[in-house]
């Protein structure tokens, strides 16, 4: 007799919960609604193109073909947001009443207007005009000192020295070195200390004052 109640309650929790599974199923089956319509404009009804479709804090939407007609699929309740560049964005909400599982809209947009700030256009300086105000023009003492030691050739010289090389040069040389090992391959490299060209760059440098302690 144990052993009959048992069964017979497990039959019974097993019916209840499938019994409870499907009227789950069929409500959320009822609660699908397959939107689909059009977005036009409001003026001259004439169809938006590419026109985004999205269900609010979903994830989730579509775009309008290039006729304005879309569809997506939603839940009763959902809220449907309707946008494209140029028109106000317009959001409809999702009867949770509805009696179908269809749902058809001809949603029409406004156009968003933008005004823009006012742009004056001056004719171009004769060469006149741009000599006389680059000569008047008048530059702070810092600027101009800052000016004057950038273009100083000790000091370019010092940053060019010190600035360490970036990925590009650091590549082109180190294809360069294996190169020159590649094509001396075999043989002794020449000897730059009988190179006219070497020499020349070597009395440069030393008139520039290259070797000088910088200290």
């Amino acid at each position: 007799m144990k052993l009959f109640l048992r069964y017979f309650s497990l039959l019974t929790f097993f019916f209840i919960a499938q019994t409870s599974s499907v009227k789950a199923q069929r409500l959320k089956q009822d609660s699908i609604v397959q939107l689909y319509g059009v977005v036009m404009t409001a003026d001259s009804l004439r169809a938006i193109p590419a026109a985004s479709v999205i269900v609010v804090n979903k994830g989730r939407g579509t775009i309008t073909n290039g006729d304005g007609v879309f569809s997506i699929v939603v839940m009763k309740g959902d809220k449907i947001t309707f946008s494209s560049v140029g028109f106000k964005d317009k959001t409809v909400d999702i009867p949770t009443n509805w009696n179908t599982n269809e749902m058809s809209v001809i949603q029409l947009l406004v156009a968003d207007t933008n005004y823009l700030p006012a742009t004056i256009l001056k004719p171009r300086p004769t060469r006149e005009q741009f000599e006389r105000d680059f000569v008047n023009n008048r530059f702070d003492d810092d600027s101009y000192e800052i000016a004057r030691q950038n273009i100083d050739e000790q000091k370019r010289r010092a940053l060019i020295a010190a600035l360490p090389a970036d990925g590009r040069e650091a590549v082109n040389f180190q294809l360069r070195q294996q190169a020159n090992k590649y094509y001396y391959n075999g043989q002794l490299p020449p000897m730059n200390i009988l190179n006219p060209l070497a020499w020349a760059d070597f009395i440069k440098a030393w008139k520039r004052g290259d070797f000088k302690n910088k200290n």
